[in-house]
């Protein structure tokens, strides 16, 4: 709205299309149950059982087994081999788990079939099992019904498809934030850097290479000409903004994400995005820090190259934990 007020951005893990995320968030009640109920999946068998799974079939695609899904679209979980076949099995799960399982990982589509929001990524489900899988309601999207949308009455086990095409049309003051054009940013020189976490817990990070895509189709622009403004890049292995077990040290937000690393554009979000604002030179890719236990005194565990969408960090040999193993393809 106001493409004047700044010529470098950068905008880490975001809040896309606002109206549906919140009813993305939402629809995750009315697919766990309550935790009281007999279906209901408990935090420790999504963060044993189904984590374990996911690894078991997706972790190694990127030929490394490192506990990290290095891309999620590659993913393609198949939650009924955890089917429980007797009574006495266990590490299984019910064919109704199953079924919530099925539709935790898919989009979330709206009346006429119309896509609402995309589905959570594989691997996210250990912390994601804490809020939005908790079996009670996300207090984020439960206040923004409640307060915003409806009033206090609103039962947020009762949401479904309406709800959020009456969310999307009221689009309170504009908050949509889904836009298909920057080019009066991109035209007075604007730089926006922007990244997300493979295992994001909060927010599918699906959504932000959609916003890519859109923004590339309602520009009428290819991945060429969108680098000259815009780069994202996707982080494997990092939740919420910050921590996981991918390198997720790279500058973002300062405090513990800065610490330990160089103000350099290499290994630095912020200081990437200076030097292409002031220098006119492009980061290609950043490279990802991660500690020994997330403890910077106890030194460097490994770096990773993260690359800028479309291209994905592609394991070419070697040492899995040397930055060099991997090119960014």
């Amino acid at each position: 709205m106001f493409p004047e007020d700044f010529d470098g951005i950068v905008a880490g893990t975001p809040a896309l299309d606002f109206n549906n995320l919140q009813s993305w968030r939402a629809s995750f009640l009315p697919i766990t149950g309550s935790n009281t109920s007999s279906n209901f999946i408990s935090k420790s068998t999504w963060a044993t059982i189904i984590h374990d799974e996911v690894l078991s079939q997706c972790d190694g695609l990127d030929g490394v087994v490192d506990g990290i899904i290095e891309d999620p679209h590659r993913c393609h979980f198949r939650p009924e081999v955890l089917l429980c076949q007797d009574e006495n099995q266990a590490r299984c799960i019910t064919s109704k788990q199953v079924d919530s399982i099925r539709k935790v990982f898919s989009p979330l589509r709206g009346e006429g079939g119309k896509l609402v929001y995309p589905g959570m990524q594989p691997g996210s489900e250990v912390k994601a099992a804490e809020l939005l899988y908790a079996g009670k309601p996300f207090s984020n999207s439960d206040e923004w019904f409640k307060y915003v949308v409806y009033d206090p009455s609103w039962n947020a086990s009762s949401f479904n498809q309406h709800d959020a095409t009456v969310a999307e049309a009221l689009n309170p003051s504009q908050i949509r934030t889904w836009p298909s054009n920057l080019s009066r940013f991109r035209d007075q020189g604007g730089k926006l850097i922007t990244y997300h976490g493979g295992q994001d817990d909060k927010i599918t990070s699906f959504n932000t290479e959609r916003f890519y895509e859109h923004l590339a189709h309602g520009m009428k622009a290819s991945s060429t000409e969108l680098d000259y403004f815009f780069r994202f890049f996707h982080i494997p292995g990092m939740f919420h903004c910050n921590s996981g077990p991918g390198a997720w040290v790279f500058g973002q937000g300062g405090g513990m994400s800065a610490a330990g690393v160089p103000f350099e554009p290499s290994n630095n979000v912020l200081a990437a995005l200076v030097h292409w604002v002031e220098d006119g030179v492009a980061p290609k890719y950043i490279v990802g820090t991660k500690f020994i236990n997330d403890t910077v005194e106890l030194g460097v565990d490994y770096q990773h190259r993260h690359c800028r969408y479309p291209l994905r960090s592609t394991y070419k040999g070697g040492d899995a934990k040397v930055v060099s193993s991997w090119e960014c393809l």
